[in-house]
């Protein structure tokens, strides 16, 4: 299973730092509502905690939006996290999407058309 998990994300043997722990960040002041101003594509965001959720997760990718997830309440279950990642990765095949791990916690998952840099932008270069 950590096997699968490795071929999907790739390993990871550091130890998480402060500096790479998760911060919310409160960006309200910035951010503006466009209600009336619909789009092709939306960055949905989710909590996956159970398989019952995956069928709207996998509609979300269907319907051609970019999903982040976060599976933090599933990894303690490695056969449930094996069996949610292999649907999601199942889909992403259906679609010619992309799925990719992000940090220890988070998947990113694609729909048509959209692929995954998995180089990392460091001083405006690749």
């Amino acid at each position: 299973m950590a096997n699968i998990v490795n071929k999907l994300f790739g390993g990871s043997s550091k130890s998480s730092t402060p500096e790479d722990e998760y911060t919310e960040l409160d960006l309200t002041k910035y951010e503006e509502v466009l209600d009336d101003e619909p789009a092709e594509t939306y960055i949905r965001v989710a909590e996956l905690t159970n398989l019952n959720e995956l069928t709207s997760l996998k509609k979300e990718v269907y319907d051609g939006n970019i999903v982040m997830i976060d599976i933090s309440n599933i990894k303690v279950d490695k056969l449930l996290l094996d069996r949610a990642l292999k649907d999601l990765k199942e889909v992403v095949l259906d679609v010619h999407g992309d799925i990719a791990g992000i940090k220890d916690d988070q998947v990113l998952v694609t729909p048509t058309g959209i692929k995954i840099d998995r180089s990392k932008i460091l001083g405006g270069r690749y």
